[in-house]
């Protein structure tokens, strides 16, 4: 995960958890309830100011999805599908590496 990602993410953690409390479901609130990013350009200008190209991303996704799934589940066919599901594995790593999930 690229730094400015994890500070992000981070941040965004932490604001969840300032307004919820931390509790057993952290994740769900912080990275699932929702999208991340709303609107297919917003989250194409996300992926670029975290210097993330379409396809690495969509690889990255892919890697997570094969390893807790053992197959590919997504169809990632616009920016905004393919943010929400990068930040969901990626906050599910955070939290694990907090020790919040």
């Amino acid at each position: 995960m690229k730094n400015s990602i994890r500070e992000e993410l981070t941040e965004h953690l932490n604001e969840t958890i300032e307004n919820i409390g931390s509790n057993d479901e952290i994740h769900y609130h912080a990275f699932n309830m929702g999208y991340y990013i709303i609107g297919y350009y917003q989250a194409e200008q996300w992926l670029k100011k975290h210097g993330l190209e379409v396809f690495e991303a969509i690889g990255i996704c892919q890697e997570f999805e094969k390893e807790h799934f053992g197959e590919l589940l997504t169809t990632y066919d616009n920016a905004e599908t393919l943010v929400k599901n990068l930040v969901y594995w990626y906050g599910l790593e955070l939290c694990n590496e907090l020790e919040l999930s």
